[in-house]
């Protein structure tokens, strides 16, 4: 979706004549990690599937908390934000390309400082790549804006995929008014299940970010810079919110159409077989009366040519004829 981007990689404030240069690693190199924290120059750790014993050398060449590593070591948290004094630990969500039947959220790991950002992720994630290429060296006015482009990337990949459930789901609608199959209502239940999963990261991120950007903007060392950023990445929040809401309602609606066409489907085929029965239900009780052995009808009447044709056709024939009559008026058929 297109977006308005306020930000330039290469502003400065001139109020202040602020200007960083922004190292990006990829590996945890010691040497190299403790002379950027020995200059105090502010740098992005980017981790793509950590092992264990990397994440403890995380922990030990950054002091962080036992608590905080071990939450990067086993993934699946919940969306949260602690605060650790020197730096806060953050849980974020990214959505991936839509497959129907695969995980939608991808989970990444932020510890943010005022001297270091370090990112940590299971698999690799093109939108931090990108935001990587583009920051590595560059001149930045704050680093406060590194962390608003990571997070805003990441807020970002849900846009992609909501636009192809959209899409989807429109494909779904017109289906199911044309022909419903049992495999457009698997296709309902897969959406509906991939939306849940993003309303219930999606809801505490919106949340999170409402009560934390005073906990990012107040860490030590963290140049505090416009807060219109977060709170742009706070109203996309809201906006996927209320798209994943809408889908829901779409879904529900897709749902109730694929019933009640099914069920006026049902209710076709039964008015026809009703008919056919009703019509047979005369001519069954005709034959069945008829083809009693009495003796009388069989040598009084049914054994002449006449009998034959007014009581063994006719009353066949007439009450046919009579029920298309009454089905006519009923526009029953």
């Amino acid at each position: 979706m297109p977006r308005h981007k306020a930000e330039s990689l290469e502003a400065e404030d001139p109020s202040r004549g602020i200007k960083l240069r922004v190292p990006c690693l990829t590996k945890i190199d010691e040497d190299q990690i403790r002379d950027h924290l020995a200059k105090d120059q502010f740098f992005w750790l980017d981790l793509a599937k950590p092992s264990r014993a990397e994440l403890e050398r995380l922990g030990e060449v950054f002091q962080f908390h036992p608590l905080a590593v071990e939450d990067s070591a086993h993934f699946h948290q919940r969306p949260k934000l602690e605060d650790y004094g020197d730096y806060v630990f953050l849980v974020f969500y990214g959505a991936r390309e839509h497959r129907p039947g695969e995980d939608p959220l991808t989970e990444v790991h932020l510890y943010v400082s005022g001297k270091f950002l370090v990112t940590v992720h299971r698999e690799p994630l093109p939108a931090l790549e990108e935001q990587q290429s583009q920051i590595s060296g560059r001149v930045i006015h704050s680093e406060q804006f590194v962390i608003y482009r990571v997070l805003d990337a990441l807020t970002d990949t849900f846009f992609p995929p909501l636009a192809q459930m959209d899409d989807e789901i429109d494909g779904l609608e017109d289906g199911i008014i044309a022909e419903p199959t049992d495999q457009q209502l698997e296709s309902i239940f897969h959406l509906k299940r991939d939306l849940v999963a993003m309303r219930k990261v999606v809801t505490p991120q919106r949340d999170l970010l409402a009560r934390g950007i005073d906990t990012i903007a107040e860490l030590p060392g963290l140049t505090l810079d416009e807060r219109d950023y977060f709170r742009d990445v706070y109203d996309h929040m809201i906006r996927i919110s209320d798209l994943i809401d809408s889908y829901r309602d779409l879904l529900a609606g897709a749902m109730d159409v694929y019933l009640s066409t099914v069920a006026n489907r049902q209710n076709e085929v039964m008015k026809q077989l009703t008919i056919i029965a009703t019509v047979f239900l005369p001519l069954t009780f005709l034959t069945g009366f008829f083809g009693m052995n009495f003796a009388w009808p069989i040598t009084h009447v049914q054994n002449t040519l006449l009998g034959f044709l007014l009581l063994g056709v006719g009353l066949s024939l007439a009450s046919v004829a009579g029920l298309w009559i009454y089905f006519k008026r009923k526009s029953w058929n």
